[in-house]
């Protein structure tokens, strides 16, 4: 693929009026406009979400070692408490994950992850009918099953890169996918944190990407920069102050920086003592164009919507 060399908005714009995007062996120019009107809908199961006010995503972690212990809820009826209390303070969707990613987790099974994963999206579908419910997984039988289960988007870290399956599955299923840019899996990711330039690069594979999940018939994409995800807190500082520039892709953008090591590894402490952090960096996502916060916390990243929509009226 042509590599992208942009390093500022009035460059991006000159840059995009035609495009190559290259998959291999298909070449295909799009348009400048294709680019910039950037797509403000979801179609989650016949559920049209307007995503031109931003929404929340709340985290609920279906394991024993996520690394936010807040998060963790592994059996059915602390998942659907939490499920509960989540939608009352406002989220929009609820994103549910059996398999840890943080740095260094341990590999479970397929299987595993079905076993834990499963029966909480069939609770949680039955008991909150009108919950958008989006699945954490790379894997696309889990994918698979989630969604025949009634969740409603699939959530992939790797971006298709860990299940050659995965796109077509989305594809045959017709449903969201977020696109998450990372390096290798959870185990190799923090060796793999290395870039001659940060933006560039995830830039560079969200357009192929995309274009091959295009190519396939998948119509709601949305891209995750993949905060933490083989990336070092100077990546992903580099990645939040020009996230406004990924705009030019006309793709919904999610920020998923909730309680991270970039925030405790400069204010001090642990994932349980930034949630104040995190809400200086929603509120930045939000001011550079972010569309769906990811996060722990549903309440105050509510408020942090709120309060930028005054001032940017």
């Amino acid at each position: 693929m042509r590599r992208l060399n942009l390093h500022s908005k009035s460059q991006i714009q000159s840059n995009f009026t035609t495009l190559q995007l290259c998959n291999f062996t298909t070449k295909q120019t799009v348009a400048k406009d294709t680019f910039f009107h950037k797509k403000a809908t979801l179609n989650a199961s016949g559920k049209l979400i307007d995503l031109s006010t931003p929404k929340v995503m709340g985290i609920i972690n279906l394991t024993p070692d996520s690394f936010y212990a807040g998060s963790r809820k592994p059996s059915i009826a602390d998942a659907l408490e939490h499920a509960g209390k989540m939608l009352t303070e406002g989220a929009t969707f609820l994103d549910l994950g059996a398999y840890s990613s943080r740095p260094g987790a341990d590999d479970i099974s397929e299987q595993e992850e079905m076993d834990r994963l499963l029966p909480v999206v069939e609770a949680i579908a039955a008991s909150f009918p009108d919950a958008v419910l989006s699945v954490d997984t790379f894997r696309a039988k889990v994918a698979e099953g989630a969604v025949k289960g009634g969740a409603h988007i699939i959530n992939d870290i790797s971006g298709g890169q860990l299940d050659a399956d995965m796109f077509a599955t989305v594809a045959r299923l017709k449903v969201p996918y977020v696109l998450m840019h990372m390096k290798g899996n959870p185990k190799t990711m923090n060796q793999l944190a290395v870039y001659d330039d940060v933006f560039n690069e995830v830039f560079d594979y969200f357009v192929e990407r995309y274009h091959q999940l295009k190519q396939l018939g998948v119509i709601d994409v949305i891209i995750d920069p993949g905060f933490g995800f083989a990336k070092k807190p100077e990546h992903g500082y580099a990645l939040l102050n020009r996230l406004d520039e990924f705009n030019t892709l006309g793709l919904p953008i999610l920020a998923g920086i909730s309680r991270k090591k970039m925030i405790y590894s400069l204010l001090g402490g642990t994932a349980d003592d930034v949630l104040n952090g995190t809400t200086v960096l929603n509120t930045i996502a939000l001011m550079k164009g972010a569309n769906i916060l990811r996060v722990h916390d549903v309440k105050e990243a509510i408020e942090a919507i709120k309060l930028v929509a005054v001032v940017n009226i």
